[in-house]
């Protein structure tokens, strides 16, 4: 195709990914989409998942200019970012270990801007919001549900009356005024931060990309939905007109399904400013979650891969994200799985044991050095753990 900073208008969906979501993929497709699986990757690598650790739940790192050098996305990576920004989820149920640190809070995502280089490599400023996946036994029991809640607190009125899934919704949208981290809700902070940085580069080419991946998949769709919904891809001073907003484009992988019939006819009415691919993992049973006998409907387009990897076991997990990315790089339909854009075999057993032996790389080799535990200048070692300061108090309170 050419570059991807020459043409990231077509790989963000803006014809809808015509003629390039049949093998062999286009190479420049597959590099973005596995840059941005990347930058979804970065919330499991860096997430806090030691239960003795006082500061269980939240990143390990700082949302400052080392964070993606210390989840090693930065040398050899063009596309540079800075983040500007963490937030926090909260939840309706105060089951199971959400989260040990605050009680009812855990770190779900960060916003970053691209940078002056990070532009020019992608054509355009890009504002890029991540969600993280399951990780803590609440967010599985917010999984688990089944059942659908209207999502007028945050579509409005309107002749769809979408409906969504409950865990989702209460992920996304639940606030606790006694918790220090979430006295607003996800959905807040973000949007806060979003229309902070569209207003900040309103005189740019602009692009708003929403990623994630499992759960941060399905808050993701609701979170790239809600943002043109409600006017959040427009500068301030623009007002809600049709123009003046710039491309949203979500790209969710292993994504469950997240409303009904009502919510996917309210998000194909916003198509012109949002595009969504969902990347699909064939075998993955997350993307067939909720069963659509209980009226769930997938949204926007999809890219579905098959890994017939000659590198991998048998029997992986097929719902992993560092497979999905060996996936893209290496789908061809029916002819050979070759590697195209040659990412690095070993990260595919940062968490996982999907390699087979012969390449002779470690399983879940991924691991904090020395479990966070630092030698004290009096040669005593105590667990150095990163505690984020609270968020500050979002300015919008996510309506427009």
């Amino acid at each position: 195709m050419g570059s991807i900073a020459a043409n990231w208008k077509k790989l963000s969906g803006e014809d809808e990914w015509a003629g390039l979501l049949e093998p062999p993929l286009d190479a420049d497709l597959r590099r973005y989409l596995i840059h941005y699986a990347e930058r979804a990757q970065a919330l499991y690598d860096a997430f806090n998942d030691d239960k003795l650790s006082t500061a269980y739940g939240f990143s390990r790192y700082p949302p400052d200019e080392d964070f993606f050098a210390s989840v090693f996305l930065r040398n050899g990576n063009p596309y540079e970012y800075e983040i500007t920004h963490f937030f926090y989820a909260s939840t309706a149920y105060t089951v199971g270990d959400w989260a040990v640190a605050d009680g009812r809070s855990a770190w779900i995502g960060y916003v970053a801007v691209s940078t002056e280089k990070g532009t020019w490599r992608l054509g355009r400023r890009d504002i890029l919001v991540c969600w993280r996946g399951t990780k803590t036994r609440a967010e599985w029991f917010q999984d688990a549900s089944s059942a659908m809640v209207p999502a007028s607190e945050v579509f409005g009125s309107t002749a769809h009356d979408p409906m969504v899934h409950q865990g989702f919704f209460s992920v996304y949208t639940h606030n606790s005024p006694d918790s220090t981290y979430n006295k607003t809700s996800a959905r807040q902070q973000v949007l806060a931060e979003v229309r902070r940085l569209v207003d900040k580069y309103r005189d740019e080419e602009t692009s708003i990309t929403v990623v994630g991946h499992s759960l941060g998949a399905a808050l993701a769709t609701l979170n790239a939905a809600d943002i043109v919904t409600n006017h959040y891809h427009k500068p301030t001073h623009t007002g809600p007109t049709t123009s003046g907003g710039c491309m949203v484009t979500a790209f969710v992988y292993g994504c469950p399904l997240t409303g009904d019939q009502g919510f996917h006819d309210m998000f194909t009415g916003l198509s012109h400013h949002l595009r969504l691919l969902r990347i699909r993992n064939f075998p993955d049973p997350v993307t067939t979650y909720p069963p659509e006998f209980f009226g769930f409907v997938h949204v926007g387009k999809e890219l579905v891969i098959y890994i017939k990897s000659p590198y991998i076991k048998p029997g992986p997990n097929h719902h992993s994200l560092e497979l999905y990315m060996h996936g893209l790089d290496g789908y061809n339909g029916v002819r050979p799985f070759e590697l195209v854009v040659r990412r690095d075999l070993a990260l595919v057993n940062k968490g996982e044991d999907h390699l087979k032996d012969e390449f002779k790389v470690p399983l879940n080799w991924w691991t904090e050095k020395n479990k966070a535990m630092r030698q004290l200048g009096d040669g005593s070692w105590a667990m150095a753990d990163y505690m984020p300061p609270p968020p500050a108090a979002a300015e919008d309170d996510g309506e427009s």
